[in-house]
C-alpha cells in the first residue's frame, strides 16, 4: 500500500513552474532517492513531502488521506506526528546537548523523555557523547544526533534533504548504514540528494528535470551492499 502519492502536483511562483504535473508514488517501507540538477524541483518536492509547502494543483495522499488543502497548522501537526526530517545543515541548538537536542523534538510531539532521547542516541551510536554540546561533536556526530532526532516520536516518513552533504565518507558510510537498519525495520525512506552513491543505497531513485520526473532507475543491487 502506498503511503505517499503525489498526483499531477505543479508548484507555480509567477511564469515559474518549479513542479510541472509530477506524480509519483512511495510504498510504505520503500527506501526511495529524489536525484535532480540545481532547479529541477527536488527542494520544492521535498518541502510539499514534508508538509512545509502546499501545492498549486493536483493532490497530495498521506496514507491515504489528501492533506493539499489542509491548513498550515494542520500540515504542522501532520509532520510533527509522522514526519521525521533530516537536513544537511544540522539545525542543532548550539546551547544545548546532544540528548536536550532530541529532547526538543519530543518537546513538540508529546512530553521530553531524557531515557528515551538516551536510547535514540544509543541507537546511533551516540550515548557517550550525549552531555557535549554541538561545538564539541564532529559533522558525523551532529548529523547522527540528527537521525537521533528524526527518529524519537516514530515517525511513518525519514524526509531527508542533502543528509551526507557535508560527511566526509566515513561518516557518509555510516548515516547509509544507518538508512539501511531503519529500513530492513520497515521504515519508509525518501532522501534527496546529488551524490549517485548516495542514490544508489536506495531501492528506486526518480530524477528530476525541469520540475518533471524525467526517469526512475530500479537499483539491482539493492540488499546486497
Amino acid at each position: 500500500m502506498a503511503l505517499l502519492e503525489l498526483r499531477n502536483i505543479s508548484k507555480i511562483y509567477g511564469e515559474l513552474k518549479a513542479l510541472d504535473n509530477v506524480s509519483i508514488q512511495v510504498e510504505k517501507g520503500e527506501w526511495v532517492a529524489i536525484m535532480g540538477p540545481s532547479g529541477s524541483g527536488k527542494s520544492t518536492m521535498m518541502n510539499i513531502i514534508g508538509c512545509m509547502d502546499k501545492p498549486s494543483l493536483g493532490e497530495v495522499l498521506l496514507d491515504g488521506t489528501d492533506i493539499s488543502k489542509e491548513p498550515q497548522k494542520v500540515l504542522t501537526d501532520i509532520r510533527r506526528e509522522k514526519i521525521g526530517l533530516i537536513f544537511q545543515q544540522f539545525h542543532m541548538v548550539t546551547y544545548l546537548t546532544a540528548v536536550e537536542n532530541v529532547m526538543v523534538s519530543q518537546y513538540y510531539h508529546s512530553m521530553p523523555d531524557e531515557e528515551e532521547a538516551l536510547e535514540a542516541l544509543e541507537r546511533v551510536g551516540l550515548r557517550e557523547r550525549a552531555k557535549h554540546l554541538p561545538g564539541q561533536l564532529s559533522g558525523g556526530e551532529q548529523q547522527r544526533v540528527c537521525v537521533a532526532r528524526a527518529l524519537i516520536n516514530h515517525p511513518e516518513l525519514i524526509l531527508a534533504d542533502e543528509p551526507t552533504g557535508n560527511l566526509d565518507e566515513a561518516n557518509e558510510n555510516i548515516v547509509l548504514d544507518l538508512f539501511r537498519q531503519l529500513h530492513d525495520e520497515g521504515t519508509t525512506l525518501i532522501v534527496v540528494t546529488h551524490d549517485p552513491e548516495v542514490a544508489e543505497a536506495a531501492q528506486r531513485t526518480i530524477v528530476l528535470e525541469h520540475g518533471r520526473v524525467a526517469r526512475e532507475i530500479l537499483n539491482e543491487n539493492f540488499g546486497k551492499q
